[in-house]
């Protein structure tokens, strides 16, 4: 009787650590140590990868520092918390975890098989206006990249006043900390992921020397600080940038300003936050009390429905990271060689002020090109004056911006894709004008069954295959073309051609002469 059972436990362990070996995931070698994943349909999952120090304590407004490396394996089998901020219920990429300040952590997705040939590699940056976002949200799962051959790889990096801050004790501190950038840690944190990638995506199967950087809304405009910041020099060969504005950050501050200088200074605002707590002082007293600030009382509440406060400087000029303003180095004809594909959406987003009339509507242009102006806008089928205010805003914002990048790239000798996001999903045609800021992104990804569910129809899901493979190719080659789809030609300034992703679906979806060139070019005229 002893004998049997005996037999059975030994059977149930051999069992048991059988199905351990089966159901084991896979284990890479990073520089900081093993990371075991999931795998699932073919492709390998490693969520939640620290690439730097948690930000906390006295390391909250510094440079993001060096991971520490671990002993044993860490097991990256879910997200890691997206990065201290307060949610807002409108968000198209509604978080999947909960925020906290430490949360720089990297997610990556491989093909389950092997290849003789290192892969391409994709890097995700999120949008959110800089004080909202995170890389769990459900639409940026990268599971349809890997499935095409892609390494692709996502991140969070500190937001709002964690991410954008400057104060005169900062500035007193970086003096001990002289080879250290102040004021944009949240860029800080973008370079140090991409960093991690050129050490570590080798272990992963991707090409650490073919890698392309992928952004919307504010990680479009990351795109483009990224492309002009000395400190990201050799880390990326080529961007995609979608509606990431193209020109300056509006309203954006120094951080070398001083602080009389209230409408350019970041540290003013810095200045404005402490005393809200009653801080004061620029002495090392000060900063203690600043980084003693419970997470909640850092973000004071602050999202994207109220990110315009005096307490809030937002990107900055610092000297290191950004420099100066992207339009700066475009306009001078420097860093739009590589390729790049850049576009917009149709009903894209912008800040209109509340008019009553046409003359109202379009007084950016004055008396002279007023006509000119209304004509444009009306020969789109814009005629009410509220929707040519807020059409004239999303151009100035977004689409012209667009635009312009491609203009200097083509004008550099580089090569410039352009696009025109207008697909409306089915579910939403009765209600939507035209494609909204960041709808596009499930399209992207493909992830249009995450975020339209049981209403997601056979055209939705064409228009997702579709776009989500011109993004592959492009990934993959630099170019967005392959054989079963309809050519993309490169932007020619001459003629103002584009690919426009059409509301009809991907039969009517094709290159086009502008259709909006008129207005835009009166645009173009009035920007700074």
């Amino acid at each position: 009787m002893k004998q049997k059972l005996l037999s059975r436990c030994i059977v149930g362990l051999l069992c048991s650590l059988g199905s351990y070996a089966v159901f084991a995931g896979p284990v890479v070698q990073t520089a900081a140590g093993e990371v075991e994943g999931v795998s699932a349909n073919k492709i390998d999952s490693f969520k939640g990868i620290p690439f730097a120090k948690p930000p906390v304590g006295e390391l909250r407004w510094r440079a993001p520092q060096p991971v520490s490396p671990w002993k044993g394996v860490f097991q990256a089998n879910q997200y890691g918390h997206d990065c201290m901020q307060k949610p807002f219920p409108s968000d198209a990429a509604p978080l999947g975890t909960t925020p906290a300040e430490d949360c720089l952590v990297l997610n990556v997705w491989k093909p389950t098989q092997a290849s003789e040939q290192l892969r391409p590699v994709m890097v995700w940056i999120y949008g959110g206006g800089f004080v909202n976002g995170g890389a769990s949200p459900a639409v940026y799962d990268a599971s349809e990249f890997a499935q095409q051959g892609i390494v692709a790889v996502s991140f969070n990096y500190r937001l709002g006043r964690f991410g954008f801050f400057a104060h005169p004790a900062l500035v007193a501190e970086g003096k001990l900390h002289p080879q250290e950038a102040l004021g944009n840690y949240g860029f800080m944190d973008q370079i140090a992921a991409l960093k991690w990638v050129k050490e570590n995506i080798k272990q992963f199967g991707g090409d650490p020397e073919k890698v392309t950087i992928v952004g919307e809304s504010a990680g479009g405009f990351s795109n483009h600080v990224l492309l002009n910041s000395p400190l990201a020099k050799g880390l990326f060969s080529q961007a995609i940038i979608q509606s990431g504005l193209g020109r300056q950050w509006e309203n954006s501050k120094r951080l070398d300003a001083p602080l009389t200088d209230v409408a350019h200074s970041a540290q003013a605002n810095g200045v404005a936050f402490a005393e809200k707590w009653h801080i004061k002082g620029d002495d090392s007293k000060a900063l203690a009390q600043l980084r003693a600030l419970p997470a909640s009382s850092v973000v004071d509440d602050m999202n994207m429905m109220n990110m315009n406060n005096p307490t809030y400087s937002g990107p900055m000029i610092d000297g290191k990271v950004m420099v100066k303003q992207p339009q700066s180095y475009y306009s001078a004809g420097q860093n739009l060689d590589v390729p790049i594909m850049v576009g917009a959406n149709n009903a894209d987003i912008g800040f209109a002020p509340v008019v009553k009339t046409t003359q109202e509507a379009l007084a950016a242009f004055g008396s002279d090109h007023y006509q000119a102006a209304l004509a444009a806008y009306e020969s789109n089928g814009i005629k009410a004056p509220q929707a040519i205010a807020q059409a004239l805003a999303s151009d100035k914002l977004m689409v012209e911006p667009a635009r312009y990048v491609a203009q200097q790239a083509a004008n550099q000798g580089g090569r410039a894709y352009l696009y025109r996001f207008s697909y409306v999903a089915d579910e939403m045609k009765s209600q939507w004008p035209g494609a909204f800021h960041a709808t596009d992104i499930p399209y992207t990804f493909n992830t249009v069954k995450a975020k339209y569910g049981d209403q997601l129809t056979a055209n939705d899901q064409a228009m997702a295959k579709m776009v989500n493979h011109y993004w592959v190719n492009f990934i993959k080659t630099g170019s967005p073309n392959s054989a079963d789809l309809p050519t993309w030609d490169a932007f020619d300034p001459n003629i103002d051609n584009l690919m426009v992703f059409s509301g009809k679906g991907v039969k009517q979806t094709q290159m086009m002469i502008d259709p909006w060139k008129a207005r835009l070019d009166l645009v173009q005229a009035i920007q700074p």
